[in-house]
């Protein structure tokens, strides 16, 4: 039970990994315009991230056509990692 702890919460630290690698690819392929986001890697792309954009896309609109939310999703993301990680070190430590 001592040990479930730290692994959930490393598992929380690279799932936001990964999930912060999606939105830099989704942010990426928003350069190209020739992207068909119905296509299905795209598709399945925008279900993922757009939900989670768009909650800070109603915070920070669109100015002069640049979408600047992706930056606070991802600064959000970047702190609940490192938040999670300091987490799983100090159980960790504390365990020992």
């Amino acid at each position: 039970m001592n040990s479930l702890i730290p692994l959930l919460v490393t598992t929380l630290a690279t799932f936001i990994s990964i999930y912060t690698v999606l939105i830099f690819i989704r942010i990426l392929l928003s350069w190209f315009p020739n992207v068909n986001w119905f296509d299905p890697p795209f598709s399945i792309l925008s279900q993922l991230t757009d939900p989670y954009l768009n909650v800070f896309r109603n915070i920070i609109p669109p100015l002069g056509g640049l979408d600047f939310s992706p930056i606070l999703a991802i600064l959000l993301l970047q702190l609940v990692q490192q938040a999670a990680t300091a987490a799983a070190r100090s159980i960790s430590v504390a365990m020992m």
